[in-house]
């Protein structure tokens, strides 16, 4: 695994888990505000995880890959609540 792939995919993984969470332990009315908790710590381990890499070259891109692809675990599980729930 790339590095770039090594400090991206906790941050994904952490957001499935954090979206798994969500639909398990909240309401159908606190899920959204269950997925803004997620997405904030999402955001906070991103910056924690690329500030601690020793190599700065390509960050942009590694903090936009983490986060746009938290964005989209969290959109499908969004959508997929609103579906069950509806």
């Amino acid at each position: 695994m790339t590095s770039r792939l090594v400090s991206i995919v906790p941050v994904w993984v952490v957001a499935i888990a954090g979206a798994i969470l969500v639909g398990v332990l909240t309401t159908p009315a606190g899920s959204y505000r269950g997925f803004v908790i997620v997405l904030t710590v999402v955001v906070l381990l991103t910056f924690v995880i690329q500030l601690a890499l020793p190599s700065k070259e390509g960050l942009v891109l590694r903090m936009a890959a983490s986060i746009g692809g938290s964005v989209v675990v969290l959109a499908v599980a969004t959508a997929i609540l609103a579906v069950v729930d509806a």
